[in-house]
């Protein structure tokens, strides 16, 4: 089969290798898509600390099931999703029921080889089938827009409470969008890409070029003072941990998406004051990955507006380059 492996930083290449062979409990699947993330940018550059080389990436994908073994709902032919987190069931997180906070966590994609190929193997207990309603581009939204479930979640926002997201890329807008449906009022979202922004003008958010003007000061003029109930920082980078301490109200809550690469210093002497809260989110629950699949399907929204390219599989060496590039693009995805 046609598969994209990663070398060595920056070095993907198109090779012939052989088809997964599936065992017991485990299914065959024909990508049809896939979705390049942050995660992905990191494995790129290699500065993810788990993935190592050779390896096909990917862990946002869809397809159809090919072959499959093992008594299962699913059958040849089938539409899914992957849900690509793998979980121990022996730590104490998953004997919990929290499986998502595994302390031996492991993702198809990152630790094990993942959909940037014609076929993948995975788990049968990790497919979600995708409704007859919802196109195979879409489905491969399903994982960051979980993220973005279990991010809202976890931020226990409240109907008619101020929203203020640090950083429009996918994740960024996708918090936008599940933070709308569960009732947020005004919703502000800073970036220094105006393409970035632009897309998040079309999803009606307040958009705020943060390198043309303080995002502090300007969110502050557009509430005529009022500080912020919850903020969610996905940039990772230590200006918009400062911004988000800045603009947070008393007792107001901040959610920390972002993976940073270094260590953010944060003012817990303000927080205290204030008794903010901090709190932190890790992938989703299986429970948000259904949601995601149901919010998608029931066509509310157009959640077209997050892809801003479809490039196929020969042409992988241009898509992580667009990634790169966040002043032209958003979430790019590959085509097998």
């Amino acid at each position: 089969m046609k598969a994209a492996q990663y070398f060595s930083p920056e070095n993907i290449k198109i090779s012939n290798i052989k088809k997964p062979d599936i065992e017991e409990g485990e299914a065959l699947i024909k990508v049809s898509y896939t979705g390049i993330s942050v995660t992905d940018m990191m494995i790129y550059s290699r500065k993810h600390h788990r993935a190592t080389s050779p390896l096909i990436m990917r862990h946002e994908f869809s397809g159809v099931i090919e072959n499959i073994k093992g008594n299962s709902n699913f059958k040849k032919g089938d539409c899914v999703t992957v849900e690509p987190t793998i979980s121990c069931g022996q730590c104490k997180a998953c004997l919990s029921g929290s499986y998502h906070v595994c302390e031996n966590l492991k993702l198809i994609g990152i630790d094990m080889d993942g959909g940037f190929a014609e076929y993948v193997r995975v788990p049968i207990h990790r497919l979600h089938i995708v409704p007859d309603n919802l196109s195979m581009e879409l489905a491969a939204l399903a994982e960051p827009l979980a993220v973005a479930v279990h991010t809202v979640r976890r931020s226990t926002l409240k109907v008619g409470q101020d929203v203020v997201i640090l950083g429009a890329g996918p994740i960024g807008l996708l918090i936008g969008i599940v933070a709308r449906m569960n009732g947020a009022n005004n919703i502000f979202i800073s970036d220094i890409s105006e393409f970035r922004l632009n897309k998040a003008k079309k999803l009606g958010f307040h958009a705020i070029n943060d390198k043309k003007m303080d995002s502090v000061n300007e969110i502050m003029k557009k509430t005529n003072g009022r500080l912020i109930d919850v903020v969610f920082e996905t940039a990772g980078i230590q200006k918009t941990v400062d911004q988000a301490v800045n603009i947070i109200k008393t007792q107001g809550k901040i959610v920390i998406v972002s993976v940073f690469k270094t260590n953010p210093k944060i003012s817990l002497a303000d927080m205290h004051f204030r008794e903010i809260s901090l709190t932190t989110t890790r992938c989703y629950s299986s429970d948000d990955f259904k949601t995601a699949i149901d919010i998608m399907s029931s066509e509310k929204i157009d959640f077209s507006i997050v892809i801003s390219h479809e490039l196929p599989i020969n042409q992988v060496g241009k898509a992580f380059s667009l990634m790169k590039n966040t002043e032209d693009s958003l979430k790019v995805l590959v085509k097998q």
